[in-house]
């Protein structure tokens, strides 16, 4: 397998999908590296020859794109900066409900978790 930037791609994957692996690159950006370092978007990333690995490299590098633990380190302080400064989206993010202004009466499940039932409790038998 592969490793680039600290990240082992899929070896049986074409080139373009293989790099989609590396966080903060996704299909646009997977194509623009395969079009500026000329290798083939046919090509399996197990066939890459270490100067096609050193061009990828370099082209991520040169665009200065922030990519894995960078950019996650980024994010989250970008969400622990919200939450400090108690504005309305670090006061959503913290308690874990939708921060964009959807409907939570329904709905936001995905967000909020399991429904919990309140107030039912088995009565009980005499």
């Amino acid at each position: 397998m592969p490793r680039i930037l600290g990240v082992e791609i899929p070896a049986k994957k074409k080139v373009a999908f293989a790099l989609r692996y590396i966080y903060g690159i996704g299909p646009v950006r997977a194509d623009l590296v395969i079009s500026e370092t000329g290798i083939s978007p046919d090509l399996r990333a197990q066939d890459l020859t270490e100067e096609q690995l050193n061009k990828i490299l370099h082209v991520i590098t040169e665009h200065k794109w922030v990519v894995e633990g960078d950019l996650r380190r980024e994010l989250t302080g970008n969400l622990k900066r919200l939450q400090a400064i108690n504005c309305y989206r670090g006061v959503r993010h913290r308690k874990s409900l939708p921060v964009r202004g959807q409907r939570t009466s329904t709905n936001a499940r995905t967000r909020k978790g399991p429904r919990r039932t309140v107030g039912v409790t088995k009565a009980k038998e005499a």
